[in-house]
């Protein structure tokens, strides 16, 4: 399904997407890499063993990127403009390499843009949860919309 228009986005419209990843080391190695993240909790198996979570975790941008990213084809692809931010990013509990990651969005605010005509604001709320149901990140991101051509 194709991203949706401005005026097809209801407040409180849910939406549980179809498409979810696991997630591996490589992902996590990958990406600190890319974003010249060196902290050794992600990268570095041996001092991970010695936290209390006993193994790297997921680079927490990573996760919050993949969230909003399972929930492009269903919401926003080929519709948004741009994304205009993200508020209360949380990450309660901490995602691993082998996590299955999954998301849901719900729509919390709609607002046509008063500078940009023919385009409008969504205020979505993200959560993704891993295969024990758990919350690994939760996010609440405004997206600038484009209304659907005359």
């Amino acid at each position: 399904m194709a991203g949706l228009w401005f005026s097809e986005f209801e407040v409180g419209r849910m939406f549980v997407h179809e498409i979810r990843r696991t997630v591996t080391d490589m992902d996590n190695t990958l990406f600190s890499a890319l974003t010249y993240n060196p902290a050794a909790i992600h990268i570095d198996h041996a001092y991970a063993a010695t936290t209390e979570f006993g193994r790297p975790l997921i680079n927490s941008i990573f996760t919050l990127g993949l969230v909003i990213g399972l929930s492009v084809q269903d919401t926003t692809f080929g519709t948004t403009v741009a994304n205009l931010g993200m508020t209360d990013t949380v990450f309660p509990t901490p995602a691993f390499a082998g996590d299955t990651i999954r998301a849901r969005t719900e729509v919390k605010a709609l607002r046509a843009s008063a500078s940009r005509p023919g385009q409008g604001i969504v205020t979505f709320e993200h959560v993704g949860l891993n295969q024990h149901d758990a919350v690994v990140c939760r996010t609440t991101r405004a997206a600038l919309m484009l209304a659907r051509p005359a």
